[in-house]
């Protein structure tokens, strides 16, 4: 049970580990433009007012596609810059196991890749797999659940992979429209049938299979990632709140209401129907 406590992708109360690495970067920020007098300059996030009412149009049931993926690989940053060592394994290596027919240069481990490089590469697979934001929060749960189970660390020279593999079990497990292997292979031209389904069998065995992840864990990872975002300026898109939405928010929330009406009118019947009974076998007693 502590075990399991200390681990994120398992506990909702542990930390998530990508929050704890990114926030090294952020205070050295933070002190830099204090001591540098850097003002934050122009504001350019949007504020609602009394004649415009902005809504964010993410919500931890339906995210944003392009700002979670955004905030995903931003995650995936951080683990890499700011790891602990390099554990690997071979499956893994991208020396040994190619994702293209292009020569990997030998010093491919020593290059950390950037944020545009890592979001390319992932956006990429959602957009030609088609997949949804949901999938991309639970491929960073496999992700940090794989780095915890199998005592790894992803670097330079197995992130992709990683990243893949990852995404490959998510689209299944989450997905109603499964990705089959096959399907990748058309994205990723060079890459075999069999390479895929190698490596999909590993990261299910280092995942011990424990592909479940419970609703809090999903909930914590996205407001988790909300926090990552504002932490670097990566904004959730905004749109002003247009009469039709605001029709639809009110028919929603009309729905609600009398819902809970019905709710509670039944619950007062309960009760009402108890203290009935009660009553009765009270004048029984006393007529007895």
């Amino acid at each position: 049970d502590l075990a399991l406590e200390s681990n994120p992708s398992d506990h909702p109360r542990a930390s998530t580990i990508f929050l704890s690495k990114s926030q090294t970067d952020v205070r050295e920020k933070r002190k830099s433009n204090h001591i540098n007098h850097v003002s934050p300059g122009q504001l350019t996030k949007k504020y609602s007012s009394c004649s415009t009412i902005f809504i964010d149009d993410s919500t931890v049931s339906q995210p944003n596609l392009r700002s979670t993926i955004k905030c995903v690989t931003l995650a995936i940053f951080y683990h890499i810059k700011n790891r602990d060592s390099d554990r690997s394994l071979d499956i893994f290596d991208e020396k040994s196991h190619p994702l293209t027919r292009e020569e990997v240069p030998d010093d491919y481990y020593k290059h950390d890749p950037d944020h545009k490089h890592i979001y390319r590469f992932v956006r990429t697979l959602f957009s030609a797999a088609q997949l949804t934001a949901e999938c991309a929060i639970v491929t960073l749960v496999y992700l940090e659940r794989l780095l915890t189970y199998a005592e790894i660390d992803i670097c330079p020279s197995n992130w992709k992979r990683i990243v893949l593999g990852a995404i490959l079990l998510a689209s299944k497990v989450w997905d109603d429209q499964a990705v089959w292997n096959v399907d990748y292979c058309q994205i990723l031209k060079d890459i075999t049938v069999e390479d895929m389904n190698e490596m999909e069998r590993h990261f299910l065995e280092l995942l011990q299979f424990n592909i479940n992840v419970p609703a809090s864990v999903y909930a914590k990872y996205y407001f988790d990632l909300r926090s990552l975002a504002d932490d670097n300026n990566l904004s959730f898109l905004l749109e002003p709140l247009s009469k039709e939405r605001a029709q639809n928010l009110e028919a929603i929330s009309r729905l609600c209401e009398d819902k809970y009406k019905d709710l509670s009118k039944a619950a007062m019947r309960r009760s009402f129907s108890a203290d009935n009974l009660v009553g009765i076998r009270r004048s029984n007693a006393i007529l007895s």
